[in-house]
Protein backbone atom coordinates (compact mmCIF):
# COMPACT_ATOMS: atom_id res chain seq x y z
CA UNK A 1 0.00 0.00 0.00
CA UNK A 2 2.61 2.59 1.04
CA UNK A 3 5.03 1.44 -1.65
CA UNK A 4 2.36 1.96 -4.33
CA UNK A 5 1.74 5.47 -3.03
CA UNK A 6 5.48 6.13 -2.94
CA UNK A 7 5.76 5.02 -6.58
CA UNK A 8 2.95 7.38 -7.59
CA UNK A 9 4.60 10.31 -5.80
CA UNK A 10 7.97 9.38 -7.36
CA UNK A 11 6.47 9.45 -10.87
CA UNK A 12 4.92 12.86 -10.18
CA UNK A 13 8.19 14.15 -8.70
CA UNK A 14 10.16 12.98 -11.75
CA UNK A 15 7.80 14.96 -14.01
CA UNK A 16 8.04 18.02 -11.75
CA UNK A 17 11.85 17.88 -11.65
CA UNK A 18 12.10 17.39 -15.40
CA UNK A 19 9.75 20.30 -16.08
CA UNK A 20 11.71 22.62 -13.79
CA UNK A 21 15.25 21.47 -14.54
CA UNK A 22 15.84 20.07 -11.05
CA UNK A 23 18.34 17.26 -10.53
CA UNK A 24 17.54 16.14 -6.97
CA UNK A 25 20.56 15.32 -4.87
CA UNK A 26 20.21 13.02 -1.84
CA UNK A 27 19.53 15.90 0.57
CA UNK A 28 16.88 17.44 -1.73
CA UNK A 29 14.17 15.29 -0.15
CA UNK A 30 14.88 16.31 3.43
CA UNK A 31 15.23 19.96 2.40
CA UNK A 32 11.89 19.79 0.58
CA UNK A 33 10.25 18.27 3.68
CA UNK A 34 11.48 21.26 5.68
CA UNK A 35 10.22 23.66 3.01
CA UNK A 36 6.80 22.03 2.90
CA UNK A 37 6.55 22.02 6.71
CA UNK A 38 7.26 25.75 6.64
CA UNK A 39 4.50 26.31 4.08
CA UNK A 40 2.08 24.19 6.13
CA UNK A 41 2.95 26.20 9.25
CA UNK A 42 2.43 29.46 7.38
CA UNK A 43 -1.06 28.44 6.28
CA UNK A 44 -1.87 27.18 9.79
CA UNK A 45 -0.84 30.54 11.22
CA UNK A 46 -3.12 32.34 8.76
CA UNK A 47 -6.01 29.99 9.48
CA UNK A 48 -5.68 30.42 13.23
CA UNK A 49 -5.24 34.20 13.15
CA UNK A 50 -1.54 34.23 14.01
CA UNK A 51 -0.42 35.87 10.79
CA UNK A 52 -1.13 39.07 8.91
CA UNK A 53 -4.70 39.27 7.72
CA UNK A 54 -5.15 38.60 4.05
CA UNK A 55 -8.25 38.52 1.93
CA UNK A 56 -8.65 34.73 1.97
CA UNK A 57 -11.76 32.93 3.06
CA UNK A 58 -11.67 30.20 5.70
CA UNK A 59 -12.63 27.73 2.97
CA UNK A 60 -9.70 28.81 0.77
CA UNK A 61 -7.32 28.56 3.72
CA UNK A 62 -8.67 25.11 4.58
CA UNK A 63 -7.95 24.03 1.00
CA UNK A 64 -4.46 25.53 1.24
CA UNK A 65 -3.94 23.58 4.48
CA UNK A 66 -4.97 20.33 2.78
CA UNK A 67 -2.73 21.10 -0.21
CA UNK A 68 0.32 21.81 1.95
CA UNK A 69 -0.35 18.69 4.03
CA UNK A 70 -0.44 16.67 0.79
CA UNK A 71 2.86 18.23 -0.26
CA UNK A 72 4.44 17.30 3.08
CA UNK A 73 3.06 13.76 2.90
CA UNK A 74 4.47 13.37 -0.60
CA UNK A 75 7.91 14.55 0.44
CA UNK A 76 7.92 12.25 3.49
CA UNK A 77 7.07 9.31 1.26
CA UNK A 78 9.72 10.31 -1.29
CA UNK A 79 12.33 10.73 1.45
CA UNK A 80 11.54 7.26 2.77
CA UNK A 81 11.68 5.76 -0.73
CA UNK A 82 14.98 7.47 -1.54
CA UNK A 83 16.51 6.19 1.70
CA UNK A 84 15.09 2.65 1.48
CA UNK A 85 13.09 3.07 4.69
CA UNK A 86 10.43 0.49 5.43
CA UNK A 87 7.65 2.81 6.55
CA UNK A 88 5.11 0.03 6.98
CA UNK A 89 7.39 -1.72 9.47
CA UNK A 90 8.15 1.57 11.20
CA UNK A 91 4.43 2.38 11.53
CA UNK A 92 3.84 -1.04 13.01
CA UNK A 93 6.68 -0.53 15.51
CA UNK A 94 5.86 3.05 16.43
CA UNK A 95 2.07 3.27 16.01
CA UNK A 96 1.26 -0.39 16.67
CA UNK A 97 -0.85 -1.09 13.60
CA UNK A 98 -0.16 -2.48 10.17
CA UNK A 99 -0.88 -0.01 7.36
CA UNK A 100 -3.41 -1.43 4.93
CA UNK A 101 -4.51 -4.21 7.26
CA UNK A 102 -8.21 -4.87 7.60
CA UNK A 103 -9.74 -3.06 10.52
CA UNK A 104 -11.71 -5.18 12.99
CA UNK A 105 -15.46 -4.48 13.03
CA UNK A 106 -16.45 -1.81 15.53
Amino acid sequence: MLSDLQDQFAAAARKYCAAHGIAPEPDWFVLKMQEEMGELTQVWNKLTGRDRRRERSAEALAQDLADETADLLGMVLLFARENDLDLAAAVQRKWRFAPGAQRPPA
